[in-house]
């Protein structure tokens, strides 16, 4: 995915590849096709958000199933 702007900072710096790579393991489960330069240029940016938000979705739910003992995320 590209680089992002965002204020939130990591608690663990070590866990960011981890974070990306879940990413786009999310996106592959949700369908979504990543350009191999990661360009999204041509893509509106209420489409580009709206990936963005299906995936921080999964990734919540992810994350709430493992806190809360709950099964561990598909692959």
């Amino acid at each position: 995915m590209a680089s992002s702007r965002s204020s939130n900072s990591l608690v663990v710096q070590q866990a960011r590849s981890a974070l990306e790579q879940m990413k786009y393991e999310v996106a592959q489960e949700l369908g979504i096709q990543i350009p191999q330069d990661g360009y999204y240029g041509y893509m509106a940016t209420r489409d580009t958000g709206a990936i963005g938000g299906n995936i921080t979705r999964r990734l919540i739910q992810i994350a709430e199933q493992q806190l809360s003992g709950g099964s561990n995320f598909r692959r």
